[in-house]
């Protein structure tokens, strides 16, 4: 496998190679003697995070098969070298019995990093449950609460935590009311192989700037790592290894491994980065398994005399023509579908492009919608939230499932106006998003426009970043108003945009987006790549 974490992570037949050297045909050992007589053991932590609701295959792409590959505004680059279906929680599971039954399902946990049940179709219409379902049958051990985990709400959320046969938990979240982690003790402390392993939970510190703020209502986020050095003394002395299991992003953990002392591993999630082979900050190893489900990460402890010596990175990376699907769990998909499956295969366009979602540069999905709507609203400009999830359209039928990947929310479409100025400083926050003097301040990719044409310079002091702003070829004004077509998600400060919900001649249509952009891809039978794109320049 090919790594490089600016040059890209090239993943194909390298890779396969790399998974089949990685799987062993047999059971393998997992205690054994060094060569002084000291005994070996080793433990298997299997791991997933951000599968955003993907429970079913997809295709891959050359570029952007999902929403946070092929983006080249990521520190790290992630790109498929073929077309191959990849992924599914009927596959999942295949590759969760093999380890278990190679390295023994007793010394085998498997985790999830949160982001787990929503942005999906069939999510929506069973808020959440048909994920939970699936993952009670794999057997799951922890899941951290991942900030799209509150989409239905917090009420719906501790109902499906009470559906699910594992914790949802987050040492960094407490209820208002007890001023308590939410859902009670924040880690698990389980033994295995004759080793006690705690495994402490960290949710994200701002979702509240991820969504809507109303669905974690009560609830307090606090920064993961200041609440760790709390927990990991405690947990110390309670087990031999302590893991947390984290939904901060990579550059958040990676300062949290240099910060707080005594964790011996952190699993990573959020951010949708494969890290292979295993990072290590200190003393502490830094892992994570990418997304969507296309990955199950196998994290191997090798320990001696009770202490973590070394860690060993599996990638099991699910092409669906190397694994055969689990009958059981497919049943049980298969079972969950049927009801709505009229409503999730509704052919809605043929596209003639891979059209995908880009987290931190200029995304074609989403100048696509916004093409969409400056057309019927007659606006000046669209301005869509950086988010980062989705599977890409491939060429050919696109199903009702598959806009839901993409545009998973109820968000309903309004207009205003906002003046030359607020649009200045919109971008302006946008540029400081993407590189923020503190990386805890870090929330949401590059705001997503159509109409508008800007520079930015990564490079120069925050506040100073953006440069050349036009619509319709002229430069910007600051006095004069522009109408802008968006959603009412971003008039609640969504990513710190504070300035769009200050603009003036607000008129909430109640359109839902979803159902607009559908019933408009319908109307066109074909979508190709935005003609437009390139409005935006970005120096990093």
């Amino acid at each position: 496998m090919k790594l490089s974490r600016k040059l890209g992570v090239h993943l194909g037949m390298a890779t396969l190679m790399f998974v089949g050297a990685c799987t062993n045909q047999n059971p393998t050992s997992t205690t054994a003697s060094d060569m002084s007589g000291n005994q070996q053991k080793s433990i298997s932590i299997l791991h997933t995070n951000d599968m955003h609701g993907t429970y079913m295959p997809f295709l891959t792409t050359r570029d952007n098969a999902t929403a946070q590959t092929g983006d080249a505004g990521r520190d790290t680059l992630i790109t498929f070298d073929k077309a191959a279906k990849i992924g599914g929680f009927a596959y999942l599971a295949s590759a969760v019995k093999k380890v278990r039954k190679e390295k023994g399902a007793e010394n085998v946990l498997l985790v999830d990093g949160g982001d787990t049940f929503s942005d999906d179709q069939l999510g929506n219409l069973t808020k959440g449950e048909a994920m939970i379902r699936f993952m009670n049958a794999v057997n799951y051990d922890l899941m951290a609460l991942g900030n799209h985990d509150f989409d239905y709400g917090f009420p719906r959320t501790r109902e499906l935590e009470e559906m699910a046969t594992f914790p949802f938990r987050a040492a960094n979240i407490t209820d208002d009311n007890t001023q308590q982690p939410i859902f009670g003790e924040p880690y698990i402390i389980t033994e295995k192989n004759g080793v006690k392993v705690a495994i402490l939970a960290l949710g994200y510190r701002n979702t509240p700037k991820t969504g809507n703020p109303d669905n974690v209502k009560g609830l307090s986020f606090k920064v993961g790592q200041d609440v760790a050095k709390t927990y990991v003394p405690e947990l110390r002395k309670k087990a031999d290894i302590v893991v947390v299991l984290s939904h901060e992003g990579t550059a958040v953990d990676y300062k949290m491994a240099r910060e707080v002392e005594g964790i011996d591993l952190i699993i990573g999630a959020h951010s949708h980065d494969i890290l292979e082979p295993r990072k290590k900050i200190g003393q502490t190893f830094v892992v994570q398994a990418m997304s969507d489900g296309a990955v199950l990460g196998e994290t191997e402890l090798i320990i001696k005399d009770q202490k973590l010596t070394d860690v060993k990175t599996h990638h099991h990376w699910l092409w669906n023509n190397q694994l055969q699907p689990d009958a059981e769990i497919q049943a049980l998909i298969d079972q969950q579908r049927t009801p709505h499956l009229a409503q999730l295969q509704e052919l809605v366009v043929e596209s003639e492009a891979v059209i995908g979602r880009q987290y931190k540069s200029e995304s074609p999905f989403d100048k696509l919608v916004g093409n969409l709507l400056l057309k019927e609203f007659k606006g000046d400009v669209a301005i869509m939230p950086g988010v980062g999830y989705g599977i890409s359209f491939k060429p050919g039928p696109v199903t009702s499932e598959e806009v839901y990947k993409l545009l998973p929310h109820p968000s309903k479409i309004v207009t205003l106006t906002m003046t030359g100025k607020q649009l200045k400083s919109t971008l302006e926050q946008a540029a400081k998003n993407l590189k923020p003097e503190n990386k805890l301040e870090a929330v949401g990719g590059l705001i997503q426009t159509a109409g508008i044409r800007y520079q930015i310079d990564l490079t120069k002091p925050i506040g100073e970043r953006v440069s050349n702003v036009q619509i319709k070829s002229q430069p910007v004004k600051d006095a004069q108003n522009y109408k802008v077509v968006t959603h009412n998600g971003l008039l609640t400060g969504l990513h710190n945009f504070n300035e769009i919900g200050k603009g003036q001649n607000i008129i909430k249509t109640g359109k839902p987006l979803t159902d607009f952009i559908i019933q408009k891809l319908k109307e066109m039978k074909t979508v190709a790549m935005p003609d437009n794109m390139g409005e935006v320049a970005i120096k990093r």
